[in-house]
């Protein structure tokens, strides 16, 4: 299913309107290939639509809700966002100098969470796992 049936579907189930800018705003969200903030996003969609920042930051809202974006907070309590949906399971290296964010996909993290399942009779429907250190960037100074 794609993001455009399922926020239908979201709407529909729960009696909320389907506005034209809700649409806007989730087309260029996965026109996105990387973390974004609502500073961000608004400067992006701001180049080519007339929205407001207040219209973006509601949908975002609405949009986690929707299992559409996850939002995310990492050490310096920013708060940034990014498509979930047809995203395979990731985590994040973060930066504590320059703030940059990696992801890293391993699978040996599923076959934990595979094994924490059956030793202790819980369904995992979700995990993060953020690592904080520095890179070896060599931009990257302290």
């Amino acid at each position: 299913m794609n993001e455009k049936k399922i926020l239908n579907k979201y709407l529909i189930d729960n009696n909320l309107r389907q506005t034209p800018e809700r649409y806007i705003v989730l087309k260029y969200i996965y026109k996105i290939s990387t973390h974004f903030d609502i500073d961000y996003l608004f400067e992006f969609i701001s180049k080519k639509e007339k929205i407001s920042k207040a219209t973006i930051y509601n949908n975002l809202e609405l949009f986690v809700k929707a299992k559409l974006i996850k939002q995310l907070q990492f050490n310096n309590n920013k708060i940034l966002y990014e498509k979930s949906l047809n995203k395979k399971q990731h985590d994040h290296l973060i930066c504590t100098i320059c703030e940059e964010i990696n992801e890293f996909c391993d699978p040996r993290i599923q076959n934990i969470l595979n094994g924490i399942e059956k030793t202790t009779n819980f369904q995992v429907q979700s995990h993060s796992l953020n690592i904080y250190g520095k890179c070896n960037n060599k931009n990257c100074e302290k």
